[in-house]
């Protein structure tokens, strides 16, 4: 492959992977636990976006539950923002095989 030619193909991969992470800081996932009682939406750029939690819980006074609760929502949404990572960039990571092998 000719340099110049590697050359624009790294720069078409550079240009469509910078545009799939503009889309990605855009879309969001939400996770929820205790039955949604409490719930974590989360950026597909892995930023919490924010968090929500029902009133009844607080009502109850279980710091523990309410932390743990909290916990497994925001690894959720941690896990489901990876996931739309990977399907988003993911394809773009085949555009590496011709380049000489950095794929």
């Amino acid at each position: 492959m000719k340099k110049k030619d590697l050359l624009a193909q790294v720069k078409a991969l550079q240009t469509h992977l910078e545009q799939a992470r503009k889309e990605l800081a855009e879309e969001t996932v939400e996770a929820s636990a205790g039955g949604g009682a409490v719930r974590v939406v989360m950026s597909g750029a892995q930023e919490c976006m924010a968090v929500h939690i029902e009133e009844t819980l607080l009502e109850e006074g279980d710091v523990g539950m309410l932390q743990d609760l909290v916990l497994l929502a925001v690894n959720q949404a941690i896990l489901d923002s990876q996931a739309l990572a990977a399907r988003k960039l993911g394809p773009l990571g085949g555009g590496l095989a011709g380049l000489g092998g950095l794929g």
